[in-house]
């Protein structure tokens, strides 16, 4: 079993979180935002994770730091859960369905950082979430894991819709990438021999 704590203190942000990589799906998630919560809970399920979160953040300031700082923690533990990361697929895509709208990611876990992301989302918030967090979010993810993070709305109507196939899209790479290569189960997935 692939597993990371962590606990990420700064002055604007307390996290505590455990990871599981080949988990059931189960979460136990609190960041004080609701419909980040609502995206770490489906985040989970989708990628058969095992995810307990519990972020304290300064949100009488605003939500940016709560929000990226989570999305970093997450990055981090994914980077400690997967070790050295011989065996494992390194990449990973997929293009997800919500109704009317059609979300894509891709990841890999390069050692590199690099984070593209074109939500279409039109309205400053959605739910509880200011919605331009989602970016940092997902770059924050793409620093603390070091990998690289592209998600794209490819068309869609609903802002929510927008928001939750893009989560949905990234924990189902994130999946893929993740899982152990039978071909190449002791190589590293590189010929430059680090990552």
């Amino acid at each position: 079993m692939r597993r990371a704590k962590l606990h990420r203190s700064t002055t604007e942000t307390d996290i505590q979180l455990a990871l599981t990589i080949e988990g059931k799906g189960r979460y136990q998630v609190s960041t004080g935002i609701r419909f980040l919560d609502h995206m770490l809970e489906l985040f989970t399920r989708h990628g058969a994770f095992d995810l307990k979160l519990k972020a304290q953040g300064d949100l009488d300031v605003d939500q940016h730091h709560t929000v990226e700082d989570v999305g970093i923690a997450l990055g981090e533990a994914f980077h400690s859960a997967l070790g050295n990361k011989k065996g494992i697929m390194r990449a990973g895509y997929f293009v997800m369905p919500m109704d009317e709208t059609l979300g894509v990611a891709a990841v890999d876990f390069s050692g590199r950082t690099a984070a593209v992301i074109n939500t279409e989302v039109n309205v400053p918030v959605v739910g509880d979430l200011q919605s331009e967090l989602v970016f940092d979010f997902f770059e924050g993810f793409a620093r603390g894991a070091r990998a690289n993070v592209h998600l794209k709305i490819l068309y869609g109507r609903s802002n929510h819709h927008k928001i939750e196939a893009l989560f949905k899209a990234f924990a189902r790479a994130l999946r893929v990438a993740c899982s152990r290569d039978k071909q190449l189960a002791r190589m590293l997935p590189s010929t430059k021999g680090l990552l």
